[in-house]
């Protein structure tokens, strides 16, 4: 059922993931959070807490969770020990104790889907589907000139240019792989540029996908921004304002014409690939074409490592990692579980 299915937000950074987080926030049966920081994190520490079939185990990776400010709980508006008592009460999996905070966040809105949006998860999307088996994936694409002129403009950004037009390639080719790998069940792609343009139609086309109606609240994503943007993020303001088609191309103004030419260098035939025009500007410098190699070339050994990544976890497989759909009895009722077992030393195989 659609309902068990959860939606999960990617795309590089700065190209429009948070609007369509808002968008997909303003449907009346999805929920999506604030961009939290707790999924990736519990993922790499899931031995630290041993078997999660253990009541107590998931006792301590709730708290560790809902405890912590870095985990950005504290953004969704949730009762921490109320949660902490329905994972406690929850199916003893990774992807369920995740799921359990998720699901309380929608219920949160009176919704019954939930989803989660980070760019970070495009680089990892074997982490998700290990987790969340059965997810929906809706990966949003933003011409590679504007993400780098919108990303040098963050004061959270510490990247140099070279490092930052890298950065756009590697979401590109991650993007392209996991569509190959998923198909149109799992993954759906869509333009920043066709949104804002037309953003009934786009969202109806995204909402087919999801097996849910389209709802025109969706494309007035400003009305739920005060509730799903964290006040401190300011660099998110444009999200209180309509969706507007003002910032598309805004390159052209943003960027040096030495900044430009190295974009189109670097990634043109990416930008062409994905229906954007290049201005046919100058040729850069041979020093930063090198200079552009050197930073990009590690990303050429990501694919080979996340071969041996998926080869290593054949042979060595996590027990109860993936999300179990539905509520136990326990947790529609909230009723607090019966620990008859201790915590289990880590290292689960």
């Amino acid at each position: 059922m659609p309902a068990d299915r959860p939606v999960i937000v990617v795309g590089c950074p700065r190209s429009g993931t948070t609007m369509l987080q808002l968008m997909l926030h303003a449907h009346p049966r999805i929920a999506i959070p604030p961009e939290t920081r707790f999924v990736l994190a519990a993922y790499r520490e899931r031995r630290d807490f041993g078997d999660l079939a253990v009541a107590a185990n998931r006792r301590a990776l709730a708290r560790h969770i809902v405890g912590r400010q870095e985990t950005r709980f504290c953004d969704l508006g949730l009762d921490a020990d109320d949660v902490v008592e329905r994972i406690v009460a929850g199916p003893g999996t990774l992807g369920s104790v995740l799921g359990t905070i998720f699901q309380q966040y929608a219920a949160r809105f009176g919704k019954p889907r939930w989803g989660d949006k980070r760019p970070a998860y495009l680089h990892n999307i074997d982490i998700l589907l290990r987790l969340f088996p059965d997810a929906q994936f809706i990966n949003i694409v933003r011409d590679g000139r504007d993400c780098v002129a919108s990303l040098k403009e963050m004061s959270w950004h510490r990247k140099d240019i070279y490092a930052t037009v890298a950065a756009w390639a590697r979401a590109v080719d991650d993007a392209r792989r996991a569509a190959r790998r998923l198909g149109p069940r799992q993954w759906h792609e869509v333009r920043y540029e066709d949104l804002v343009a037309d953003p009934h139609g786009r969202l109806a086309a995204m909402c087919a996908y999801l097996g849910e109606e389209y709802h025109p609240a969706m494309a007035e994503p400003s009305a739920v921004a005060q509730v799903a943007v964290p006040s401190f993020k300011t660099w998110h303001a444009l999200t209180h304002a309509p969706v507007t088609t003002r910032r598309v191309q805004s390159w052209q103004t943003r960027l040096d014409p030495e900044e430009i030419a190295l974009c189109e260098a670097a990634l043109g035939s990416r930008l062409v690939a994905g229906g954007y025009e290049l201005s046919g500007t100058i040729r850069p410098a041979p020093a930063e074409l090198l200079r552009y190699g050197w930073t990009a070339a590690p990303q050429r050994f990501i694919p080979a490592r996340r071969g041996l990544s998926r080869a290593a976890s054949r042979l060595r497989p996590d027990r109860g990692l993936a999300y179990v759909p539905g509520m136990t009895p326990a947790q529609r009722t909230g009723s607090e579980p019966h620990e008859t077992n201790g915590r289990v030393d880590a290292g689960q195989p």
